[in-house]
């Protein structure tokens, strides 16, 4: 498998984000998506950059309000567009994040049956791009829970929407990571590492607006409640021989940035024994 370092820690840095990253050793990255596609126009550009730290692309974060029938066709050229800017940009990865905020009442099967029609829909246009939708379920968003993933999972076509458990978002909403990536590791095509801070083990969800904010509940790989875990999750994909990319995440320090994914590091090539 490979490694990436998601960039989210650096915030609206993405220069010190690929600079500090790429002196940590990291050689992948995903960084926020808007602050790619402020290159959209200028792909060379962004390109070089990716070249000049020595990195390579290894994915974006699309997604939308699958939920909204009235958004479907703009969620899909929305994904569309992401797919086209990481093609260009040598990447094959796009993660499908589901919208926040959460009913309160959850999603109706009638809401997920809509959802997963845009989902499917969105993935063939990025398929037909050469990128890969990855389903991201994230807390606090329209697909959240077990229940809701598998319901997803089923509706979707195999061939276009692959999985992208994210271990943290998936112990938070109540699910065992391990199992659950054992039960789809036929469609897991990315993965996001990450470790949930002891401070906020128990707590409740934070607000989700969107799906895509920084929450303060991560914290550096080992450092949390899934130390474990990440290690029986990374043993079980290598003996699936997995050879794709374990994207190592903190949504917001501890420390530095760069303290942050230092930690992380060591841990991934010290406690995991996978090397950058």
């Amino acid at each position: 498998m490979k490694v990436s370092c998601h960039l989210i820690t650096w915030g609206e840095d993405l220069l010190k984000g690929l600079k500090e990253a790429s002196e940590l050793g990291y050689q992948a990255c995903e960084t926020f998506t808007h602050l790619a596609l402020a290159y959209e126009k200028d792909i060379d550009k962004f390109n070089g950059l990716l070249d000049e730290y020595g990195f390579e692309l290894s994915a974006l974060y699309g997604g939308g309000r699958f939920t909204d029938l009235t958004k479907r066709e703009y969620i899909i050229e929305r994904n569309a567009q992401v797919a086209r800017f990481i093609a260009a940009a040598g990447g094959d990865r796009i993660i499908l994040g589901p919208a926040g905020p959460r009913n309160e009442d959850g999603t109706t099967l009638e809401e997920l049956h809509i959802a997963a029609e845009t989902i499917n829909q969105a993935a063939r246009k990025c398929s037909e791009l050469g990128v890969k939708a990855c389903l991201h379920p994230h807390i606090g968003t329209e697909i959240e829970n077990e229940s809701e993933l598998d319901m997803i999972m089923e509706l979707t076509d195999p061939e276009y929407v692959f999985f992208c458990p994210d271990t943290a978002h998936l112990a938070k909403a109540g699910m065992n990571p391990l199992e659950v990536i054992k039960k789809y590791q036929d469609r897991i095509a990315y993965v996001h590492l990450k470790d949930i801070s002891p401070e906020f083990a128990d707590s409740e969800t934070f607000p989700i607006l969107e799906g895509n904010e920084q929450m303060p509940i991560f914290c550096e790989l080992g450092l949390g409640t899934l130390s474990d875990e990440l290690k029986e999750i990374v043993h079980f994909l290598k003996d699936i021989d997995y050879g794709g990319w374990l994207t190592v995440e903190i949504d917001q320090t501890t420390s530095t940035p760069y303290e942050s994914l230092a930690v992380c590091r060591d841990f991934v090539q010290d406690k995991l024994s996978v090397s950058l």
